[in-house]
């Protein structure tokens, strides 16, 4: 199963997370947005479609940075994540799928619960200089 994510960064290094819903696998965890690939995408536009879906924002493709990836098995499956950087985009994020939103810094994102594939990202963003 092949996942992208988005590491949304502002001027001020603060990074988006959103926190997973109740009812959803891994409920009340922080994440990246994004989502799974389908069918026929790219990781760029399955990114730029999940972005709209999950917050109604416009990205595009060519504004979109890949960072590093994970490698996890879950269950039955085997997760690849694939993590992306962008610091443009049109309009203001809205939790259309998601409990909360919140811009964190990189030290703030330490001490929340993220599920595991997630947190080796943090070490990646600063070494990729992202977020404070």
């Amino acid at each position: 199963m092949i996942v992208v994510a988005l590491a949304m960064t502002r001027d001020d290094g603060r990074i988006l997370l959103q926190k997973r819903p109740e009812g959803s696998a891994m409920a009340g965890l922080w994440e990246f947005p994004g989502g799974k690939l389908e069918i026929g995408e790219t990781p760029e536009q399955a990114l730029v479609r999940e972005i709209e879906e999950e917050l109604g924002l416009a990205v595009k493709a060519e504004n979109l940075s890949p960072v590093v990836f994970a490698s996890e098995q879950l269950a039955k499956r085997h997760l690849l994540l694939l993590l992306y950087q962008c610091s443009d985009w049109e309009g203001e994020p809205k939790a259309l799928h998601a409990e909360e939103l919140r811009w964190v810094t990189l030290e703030e994102m330490t001490n929340l619960p993220m599920p595991p594939a997630d947190g080796p990202f943090i070490g990646a963003l600063k070494n990729a200089k992202c977020g404070n």
